[in-house]
């Protein structure tokens, strides 16, 4: 992944600077990517931004369940069905 250096800022200025950077961030719109050592250690985002991520990860779970319930219903076999009435009686 290729980060722009002017999106990246130390996570001490960030402390100095905190209200401006996130007043440009929801202006711009664009993501600050902050550093501890020199290591990438956070990201800052927008909230429109976080919504949309949090969206895509609610489809992308909506498709492992319905990929989960496509390799289940392959080996489905309605002869191995236990009745409500079994399951009770087993307690």
């Amino acid at each position: 992944m290729l980060v722009e250096a002017n999106q990246m800022i130390p996570i001490t200025r960030l402390q100095k600077e905190l209200t401006q950077t996130v007043r440009n961030l929801s202006e711009s719109g664009k993501v600050v990517y902050i550093l501890k050592n020199n290591n990438m250690e956070a990201v800052l985002l927008s909230y429109q931004e976080y919504e949309y991520l949090k969206e895509l990860e609610e489809i992308f779970e909506h498709f492992e369940i319905k990929n989960i319930i496509d390799v289940r219903m392959k080996t489905y076999s309605r002869k191995n069905n236990v009745s409500w009435k079994k399951i009770r009686e087993n307690k």
